[in-house]
């Protein structure tokens, strides 16, 4: 018997046969059946799209891992320190960053604080330096801070000390800068605050509660002297010009890399700017008049702390910010000698004691009541409590947000709950001293 192969065409086999005529033999399924082409892309898009969207969930967390494993490392080994700075800076104002999407889920009262009156969601601040014109105010609420302060700003725009001015010590976590109080100035960066206000009356029906237009948050403005302004005029003018956009006003006499600036935390001099200040503050138009606080050295001797310490407690001023960067080079440092041995202001871990210890000798000279904020070299939870019980009603931090990214808050936040202890952030300020 003759027999031959012919495919008889059905969906999905392919058929061994004898002729068209004969009794079938047999019958083998070849292929699996396909299924249709718009089933089949249905599922392939639908994968797709959850796995997009799952991953843009995820990265669009500060929390998440991408940031502080991946993102920031590759910015740190591609870019140089002020050009990452500035990278920073530019995502922020297109608004392209991640937020905290714990911060809401953690304010459950343990971390809240009283600041001049004001309550804060938690005492977790971003120091002066990072965003120094004003451009990303918003997002950085967004990540997680509770407390935002922009500058220094100087009355004219200046360009600030020669590049390179701004290094990282990665093997202290630390870095040294010299930017020199490069600023807008007090007339571009007043522009973007009203343009933000603004923006804010045409999506709301009231005027905000705060400069900062958020519930539980505060935004302050840190002000600088031109490298050949006239001192008092300087920081009087800043009071005027950009007070009524403060929560806080910060004036900043201890960056070291303004010729003559840390002068002015002389006994007389201080003395003569706080007055000056307090009294263009108490001339400002609002009727939320911002309080006034001063940003001092963590180099200072214990004769220079009490003196400062009087002048505050008699000049009307609200509060002290212990400390800015140090000038010093402490013995800890494991960097080589051709990056600890640039000139300017160190930051970082190596300047926690030095803040910690003129931290707790202002408190003392200045009695309880007397608000005071911390920042210098804070990294973790630890380091915040240490801080809180040695005075502080917050504590700010900002070169560790620069190697940790933008899950720093977070982290922070959960870091200190351990630390408390089952107490509250209040409880412990000042704890030291009781």
């Amino acid at each position: 018997m003759h027999i031959r192969l012919r495919p008889t065409i059905q969906p999905g086999r392919f058929f061994v046969t004898r002729n068209p005529t004969s009794q079938s033999i047999g019958r083998r399924t070849l292929f699996t059946k396909k299924q249709p082409a718009p089933v089949r892309n249905f599922f392939i898009n639908t994968a797709l799209i959850v796995g997009i969207g799952t991953g843009a969930y995820y990265v669009t967390d500060t929390r998440s891992a991408f940031h502080r494993y991946f993102l920031v490392p590759v910015l740190r080994w591609t870019l140089e320190a002020e050009d990452a700075h500035r990278f920073a800076i530019e995502a922020l104002k297109a608004g392209v960053y991640p937020t905290d999407r714990s911060e809401e889920k953690d304010n459950d009262g343990q971390l809240e604080v009283e600041l001049f009156g004001k309550k804060l969601s938690s005492p977790i601040g971003l120091a002066a330096g990072f965003d120094k014109n004003g451009e990303g105010i918003d997002p950085l609420f967004d990540i997680g801070f509770s407390y935002v302060e922009i500058g220094s700003i100087t009355p004219k725009p200046q360009p600030g000390n020669p590049k390179p001015r701004f290094f990282r010590l990665p093997a202290d976590k630390a870095a040294i800068n010299r930017y020199g109080f490069n600023s807008d100035g007090h007339l571009k960066v007043l522009a973007r605050l009203r343009l933000r206000l603004h923006s804010f009356l045409e999506r709301h029906d009231i005027a905000p509660n705060a400069n900062s237009f958020r519930d539980g948050k505060l935004l302050a403005i840190n002000l600088g002297k031109n490298k050949t302004g006239e001192e008092i005029k300087d920081y009087v003018e800043g009071v005027k010009t950009l007070g009524n956009f403060a929560d806080i006003l910060v004036i900043n006499i201890s960056s070291p890399n303004t010729p003559g600036l840390r002068d002015l935390q002389g006994e007389k001099k201080l003395s003569g700017l706080l007055n000056a200040v307090v009294s263009a503050r108490n001339g400002l138009s609002t009727p939320n008049k911002p309080p006034i606080v001063v940003k001092i050295a963590p180099d200072l001797s214990e004769n220079e702390v009490v003196s400062i310490a009087e002048v505050v407690k008699s000049s009307g001023i609200d509060g002290v910010i212990v400390s800015n960067t140090t000038i010093s080079r402490p013995a800890s440092l494991k960097s080589p000698a051709s990056l600890k041995s640039q000139i300017g202001g160190l930051s970082g871990p190596p300047v926690k004691p030095l803040a910690l210890a003129t931290l707790r000798s202002l408190r003392k000279h200045v009695g309880p009541d007397f608000t005071l904020i911390g920042a210098g070299g804070i990294s973790n939870g630890k380091d915040a409590v240490e801080f809180a019980k040695a005075g502080a009603s917050i504590v700010q931090v900002l070169t560790g947000f620069t190697y940790d990214g933008p899950g720093f808050p977070s982290r922070l936040r959960q870091e200190i709950k351990q630390e408390l202890g089952g107490k509250t952030w209040q409880e412990v300020i000042n704890a030291d001293f009781k």
